[in-house]
């Protein structure tokens, strides 16, 4: 348990230092991971409203954060390129997330024209039913894609890695409120980017 609880430690130290160094980024991260505790909750009474808080809230307010504000250059911090960041990212890299969001905005128009997902479900009637339909949909791309990813990272790195960062994930929400509740206070006060002052700089690469 302590090296398992030690590969989750280095997962979530490399996330923040090397992709949650803009304080925009990390305010939006606490957008998000208060929206996912609130998914996390509805998921026991109403798991459709669940995946939709959790894509459209949670999932948007997080990528938006590392798509649009957060430096892709040399990192002078750490002395890494953005190239090598990407090629050690365990979870979804950029080009990973780039499939995964056309498969989510691909959802809604594939309900739209098969309301009745090829014979899967019950077509919806009304808005509420296609809404309901599109948000179990995307519960269920949630739950894959952490599968997936899980397995994959596992035939990669081995099982205690897979399910480390599946561990890493679930628990981000919790993690990423501990780490950044002060980042809209750093906002505010004019700082653009973390100096990351708790993170030991990378030797050369």
């Amino acid at each position: 348990m302590p090296r398992f609880m030690d590969k989750v430690r280095t997962l979530r130290l490399d996330d923040h230092r090397y992709y949650h160094q803009s304080r925009i980024n990390q305010t939006l991260h606490l957008v998000s991971a208060v929206s996912f505790l609130y998914a996390y909750a509805l998921l026991f009474t109403d798991p459709a409203t669940a995946g939709l808080v959790g894509w459209l809230v949670g999932m948007v307010t997080r990528q938006s954060g590392h798509i649009f504000w957060e430096p892709r250059g040399h990192d002078h911090i750490h002395n890494v390129s953005y190239e090598y960041k990407e090629s050690i990212k365990a979870g979804y890299n950029m080009h990973r997330k780039s499939v995964l969001i056309a498969v989510w905005l691909s959802i809604p128009v594939v309900l739209q024209v098969r309301p009745d997902l090829f014979g899967l479900i019950e077509p919806a009637r009304d808005f509420a039913g296609f809404a309901h339909d599109t948000g179990i949909a995307w519960l269920f791309l949630g739950a894959a894609g952490l599968a997936l990813r899980t397995v994959h990272l596992s035939l990669l790195r081995g099982p205690s890695w897979g399910f480390a960062w599946a561990c890493k994930v679930l628990t981000d929400p919790f993690h990423n409120i501990d780490l950044y509740w002060k980042s809209p206070i750093a906002l505010l006060r004019g700082e653009l980017f973390d100096p990351m002052d708790d993170c030991v700089p990378d030797a050369s690469h």
